[in-house]
C-alpha cells in the first residue's frame, strides 16, 4: 500500500506508524524543524514501553503525495477548507481519503437519508469545496478513541489506545480493508457499517466537554465536580438528542450514564482546552458550530448550546482576535 499524509501529529502520525508497521510506504508532507526531524530521524512512536522509528518519506511539495493508494488526513478539520488546495494536489484519481477529525465531519450527510440527506453545512464546509473535492464515495471516516500528543517534532508519545473505529462514508466499499491493514500494524482498528453513528456518538461527548472546558480552563473531574458546569453538559446533550432524533440517530437518551463514562477520564484535559493553553484557534465550529447551524436548519430550538457556542466564539477571538 502507498499512503500520503497530510498532517502526521498527534494521531495522524500514530496512525501513520501502523500503516507502516504492516507494510505500507509512507509519503508525509511537512515542514520546518518536523519536515528536517522526519528526513533525518524518520517517524518516532513511544508507546510506553519502547520508542519506535518507522521509515518515511518526508517532502514539503503536496505533489510528492499524488496517486497514493489512501491519503490519511490528520489535521484539525476546521483547517480542512483552508488547506483544499493542498489536498488537491495529493489527490489522484483512485486515492482513497481516511478523515481522522473530530466533530461533524463534510461527508456526514451526503448519503445519510432521510431529512437531512444531502444537507449542506456551512460550519464544517463553508464553499462546499470539501465535497467537491473529496465526494463522500471515496471517503473512510474515522473515528478515533485514543489520547496522544507532540512530544517533539518527528515524535509521538502514545498515551492510550482504546478504538479506531473505520466506516464508509458512503458506498465505497473500501473500509474494511484499511482497518484490517491497520490492524495488522498493532492499531486497533476495525470496521462498522455504522460509521455516521460512532461519529455522532463521539460527538454527544465531544461538542459540549470541549467548549466547557475551554470557557472554564479546567479538566473533565473538576468540570464535573461543579453541579452548575455539569449541569450545563446534561443539558446540552438532551438539546443533541432532540436533534439527532429528528433525524433519524436516536437512542441517545441516556445522558446520565455517558457524563459517567466522560467522568472515568479523570482529570483528563481536552483538545480544545489545550489549544485554549496553546494560544491556537478552538477547534469549535465542527465540534460544537455544525450541531448549533444543523438545529437551526432543522428549526430545533437549542439555547444552551446557541449560548455555549457564542461564549466560546467570543474567547476564540479574544484569544486569536476577529477571523473572518
Amino acid at each position: 500500500m502507498k499512503l500520503a499524509v497530510i498532517g502526521a501529529g498527534a494521531i495522524g502520525g500514530w496512525l501513520t506508524s501502523g500503516f507502516v508497521e504492516a507494510g505500507a510506504t509512507a509519503t508525509v508532507l511537512a515542514r520546518g524543524a518536523t519536515l528536517a526531524a522526519l528526513r533525518t530521524s524518520g517517524l518516532a512512536l513511544d508507546d510506553g514501553t519502547s520508542l519506535r522509528r518507522y521509515d518515511v518519506a518526508a517532502t514539503d511539495d503536496p505533489a510528492d503525495l499524488r496517486d497514493a493508494d489512501v491519503l490519511l488526513l490528520g489535521l484539525k478539520a476546521h483547517d480542512l477548507p483552508r488547506l483544499a488546495p493542498l489536498i488537491d494536489a495529493a489527490l489522484g484519481p483512485r486515492t482513497t481519503v481516511v478523515a481522522a477529525i473530530n466533530g461533524l465531519p463534510w461527508w456526514f450527510f451526503e448519503a445519510f437519508g432521510g431529512p437531512a440527506q444531502g444537507l449542506h453545512l456551512d460550519a464544517v464546509d463553508p464553499d462546499g469545496v470539501l465535497a467537491r473535492l473529496m465526494p463522500a464515495g471515496r471517503v473512510v471516516g474515522a473515528v478515533i478513541h485514543a489520547a496522544s500528543l507532540v512530544e517533539a517534532p518527528g515524535r509521538i508519545r502514545l498515551v492510550a489506545a482504546n478504538s479506531v473505529l473505520l466506516g464508509d462514508a458512503a458506498d465505497g466499499g473500501l473500509a474494511s480493508d484499511i482497518a484490517r491493514h491497520l490492524a495488522a500494524g498493532g492499531i486497533p482498528a476495525s470496521a462498522t457499517d455504522a460509521i455516521h453513528r460512532a461519529v455522532w456518538s463521539k460527538l454527544w461527548g465531544n461538542s459540549n466537554m470541549n467548549p466547557l472546558s475551554a470557557l472554564c480552563r479546567a479538566d473533565l473531574a473538576t468540570m464535573l465536580d461543579d453541579e452548575g458546569v455539569r449541569g450545563l453538559a446534561l443539558t446540552m446533550m438532551r438539546e443533541m438528542s432532540t436533534v439527532g432524533a429528528r433525524i433519524g440517530l436516536t437512542g441517545f437518551d441516556d445522558v446520565e450514564a455517558r457524563i459517567e463514562t466522560t467522568r472515568k477520564l479523570g482529570t483528563f484535559r481536552t483538545s480544545m482546552l489545550q489549544d485554549v493553553d496553546a494560544g491556537r484557534a478552538l477547534e469549535l465550529d465542527p465540534i460544537l458550530g455544525a450541531l448549533v447551524e444543523l438545529a437551526r436548519k432543522l428549526e430545533v430550538p437549542t439555547p444552551v448550546m446557541d449560548g455555549v457556542h457564542g461564549l466560546a466564539r467570543l474567547l476564540d477571538q479574544s484569544l486569536s482576535g476577529p477571523r473572518p
